[in-house]
């Protein structure tokens, strides 16, 4: 009786032994992303994508201002903003990559080329036509696709059936799809559009038109203390505080201020997409940016704001490099 008792009671034992354990915890499954050479990358040691560089972008250097970048740009500094949504154009740090010229557009729909169909096909594919126009009709291959219905009930037969499977009348002799399509009246040629590959070609010649359509004077009257070819960026012209300072060409407002060291009292005027002059050390600014400005218009008065010297110091430049003022103004 108590081997009895004994073996039940080890028996209940077991059962609470095994209804107690827990079982074994499988570890988290571990997710690993392969990159395109084939090695196992890590998702939180994977390497940061690389900034953008070359043509375009600029990396700050210690001492840069972001209106001194744009002004070596040769963009106005509202643009170099936006470009990199810069809450504070005051907070730029060294190494940090701007776009300094704008995004590029859209490409412009290309021409489709012709592709060259099979003999077999007895198709002309030709290019469309250009964009905004509609595209000709596509030419009917003759001897394809029936022009009605060709079924009706009859009763089955072989004659009925060869009958059904006979071709529809071919065309003349010799008459092609080209021919055809030939003889067909045509539309009112129009100008042809330049292809895409040609767009920068010409828009570089419509900037160069528009560059020597822009008609310059001196600034100002004084003579002429220092030159493009002594070193400088522009030329000095000395003169008394307070003289005019005028438009030397019509163009727009881009800067009026005093944020690019080494220029004091600063404007720049951008005169077309390619050419801006500038006109630093005023004692005093009379235009606003945003401001439209005719050739020989008073802008600023002549002052010496970071300069030991009353002068005008100015510059004219060419997709935002200087160049030699004297090879734009007029021989004195």
């Amino acid at each position: 009786m108590k081997k009895i008792r004994l073996a039940v009671l080890g028996s209940v034992v077991s059962l609470l032994a095994a209804c107690g354990s827990t079982p074994n915890q499988q570890p988290a499954p571990v997710v690993e992303r392969t990159s395109s050479t084939g090695k196992v990358v890590d998702a939180a040691t994977a390497p940061a994508a690389p900034a953008p560089s070359g043509r375009g972008y600029y990396t700050v250097k210690k001492g840069d201002t972001l209106y001194r970048i744009a002004l070596e740009a040769g963009q106005n500094w509202r643009d170099i903003v936006a470009w990199n949504n810069l809450t504070n154009p005051n907070d730029i740090k060294v190494d940090q990559t701007l776009r300094v010229a704008p995004p590029d557009r859209a490409p412009g729909t290309a021409q489709t080329a012709a592709i060259a169909a099979s003999p077999a096909a007895g198709l002309e594919v030709k290019p469309l036509g250009a964009p905004g126009t509609s595209a000709p009709a596509a030419p009917v291959p003759v001897g394809s696709n029936k022009t009605g219905p060709r079924g009706d009930k009859r009763p089955y037969s072989e004659s009925a059936l060869a009958e059904l499977e006979k071709p529809d009348a071919p065309a003349a002799s010799g008459t092609s799809v080209a021919s055809v399509a030939s003889a067909a009246p045509s539309a009112p040629a129009k100008a042809e559009q330049p292809h895409a590959a040609d767009k920068p070609a010409a828009a570089a010649s419509q900037a160069a038109t528009d560059d020597e359509g822009v008609s310059w004077m001196w600034p100002a009257e004084g003579k002429v203390v220092g030159s493009f070819e002594g070193g400088k960026k522009g030329v000095d012209i000395a003169g008394k505080a307070g003289q005019a300072v005028l438009a030397a060409g019509a163009g727009k407002v881009m800067y009026a201020g005093s944020g690019i060291r080494g220029y004091g009292n600063l404007v720049i005027i951008k005169h077309t997409s390619n050419l801006l002059s500038a006109y630093a050390h005023n004692q005093t600014i009379l235009v606003k940016e945003g401001q439209s400005v005719t050739k020989g218009q008073k802008i600023a008065e002549m002052g010496k704001s970071d300069s030991d010297t009353v002068k005008l110091h100015f510059e004219i430049r060419q997709q935002g490099k200087p160049v030699d003022p004297s090879k734009y103004l007029p021989p004195r």
